[in-house]
């Protein structure tokens, strides 16, 4: 995206899940295999892992429960292996990281973090304005590789969702023809919090896609067991609501309506009660944003491209996170506008009219 708008692909309806994601894994194939073969998480870290008793037998467990609560978009994912080209194995590990990595030993981390996102969001919806703004903090591995999903499904439904290479839609944001659209932030539950092959999150972000309304996207978060916590915000684009959701092991989880004072959340739990990994660069983009107004979309913007903090600023340029891009999901207009670069400078990457079903 760095030299222009972020590509598009439109894909559907198709007569299988498979087909849609092997259509996605060809239109994308360099791209996906250019990630894998520089992903040094996947590399040095997980791929070792799974070749060990431990991490096949949890990669079979993780594969279970997935596969049998949610069989096409399972389906998906080997049709993405299979359109790149790449191995289903490296495809799996991929979407389901956040679930293997607590339980890799220590003694086999490389020097290489464990850090591979951290977004930031401001929340706010009043009587001037509704506006849900997400930082998209990656790995800066992904520079170069994510794209856009446009699919229509045999139903008629549509999505549009930021999809990292080689993973399901969406680990980040994304939206539907029903008014219902999300961003994502990543919590970091201590490993007594979590439980061993459930449910990954990246299956739970896929299904939202689909989801009819706030009611039916709230529960597709709430019913699957999931393995690790998430952070979700969600957007009705009919009923002019924002929550943020956040969820744990257990059937656990904690609902914050959003309001009229602007809400910022990074990467820490603020109000589900559970064991965590103090972060020090979510607590520090935390306090910072306390310290910022947020009470236009252009205050907004110009907060989640703050660089204040030399260490840990909100609006990250590397060496080992980047901020990929920024959206800013304006409901009453219902428009998804996506900035390249820092956003205080207004650089548009893609506008996208929503086009809601009635």
């Amino acid at each position: 995206m760095d030299g222009g708008t972020l590509e598009t692909f439109h894909v559907g309806p198709c007569g299988t899940s498979y087909e849609m994601g092997y259509l996605i894994g060809e239109r994308f194939s360099n791209v996906i295999r250019s990630r894998v073969e520089k992903d040094l998480m996947l590399q040095e870290q997980l791929l070792p892992f799974a070749s060990t008793a431990e991490g096949h037998s949890l990669v079979e467990a993780l594969e279970r429960s997935n596969k049998e609560r949610y069989p096409r978009y399972w389906d998906e994912l080997v049709g993405t292996a299979r359109g790149s080209g790449v191995p289903l194995l490296h495809i799996l590990l991929l979407n389901l990281r956040k679930e293997m990595l607590p339980f890799v030993p220590k003694e086999e981390l490389t020097k290489e973090p464990v850090v591979d996102d951290d977004c930031s969001d401001v929340l706010v919806v009043n009587d001037a304005m509704a506006i849900a703004v997400h930082n998209e903090d990656g790995n800066v591995v992904l520079v170069g590789h994510t794209y856009l999903v446009k699919a229509v499904l045999p139903r008629g439904l549509s999505f549009t969702a930021y999809t990292y290479a080689g993973e399901l839609p969406s680990c980040a944001f994304g939206f539907n023809s029903h008014g219902v659209a999300f961003t994502l932030n990543s919590v970091p539950p201590l490993n007594n919090e979590i439980m061993a092959g459930g449910i990954g999150r990246n299956f739970v972000s896929r299904d939202l896609l689909e989801a009819y309304g706030l009611d039916d996207a709230l529960h597709r978060i709430r019913k699957p067991n999931v393995s690790v916590g998430h952070c979700y915000n969600l957007i009705d684009i009919k009923g002019r609501r924002i929550l943020n959701i956040e969820t744990a092991s257990n059937n656990r989880l904690s609902i914050h309506e959003v309001g009229e004072d602007p809400f910022f959340h990074a990467n820490m739990y603020l109000h589900l009660k559970i064991d965590q990994i103090q972060d020090e660069n979510s607590s520090s983009r935390q306090k910072r944003a306390a310290m910022l107004p947020a009470d236009s979309q252009e205050r907004a913007l110009s907060l989640l491209g703050d660089t204040n903090h030399e260490k840990y600023p909100i609006f990250m340029t590397g060496p080992i996170l980047h901020t990929l891009c920024t959206v800013l999901i304006d409901v009453d207009r219902a428009i998804v506008t996506i900035y390249k670069g820092n956003p205080k400078n207004g650089d548009v990457s893609n506008e996208i009219h929503m086009n809601i079903s009635l």
